[in-house]
């Protein structure tokens, strides 16, 4: 049995998905991070169901992945994955919105 100093950082996620988290921000550009982003945002949101409905949803899951990944994961990069996963579903986000 493995033990890990620190504590998960979200349980409903888990601790694989931090993991995940870490070894993306290992990878040295945005384009060799998005799929695997996509993958994490994905996981993301069927821990978190009661997310799809916040009016801050890609900040909110882009916080979450930079506390998973230990500040390494920028959290614009994340919130853009997260907003053309939502855009692609049909949900658009207000341009006028700050992010």
């Amino acid at each position: 049995m493995t033990y890990y100093r620190e504590k998960m950082i979200d349980r409903q996620v888990g601790r694989n998905a931090e993991l995940f988290a870490q070894a993306i921000a290992r990878l040295d550009s945005p384009e060799k991070r998005y799929p695997y982003l996509r993958i994490l945002v994905s996981l993301i949101e069927q821990a978190h169901p009661e997310w799809n409905q916040a009016p801050n949803k890609d900040r909110q899951i882009a916080q979450l992945v930079y506390l998973m990944s230990k500040g390494q994961l920028d959290m614009d990069e994340v919130a853009e994955v997260v907003c053309v996963r939502d855009e692609e579903r049909g949900y658009f986000y207000d341009s006028e919105r700050p992010r």
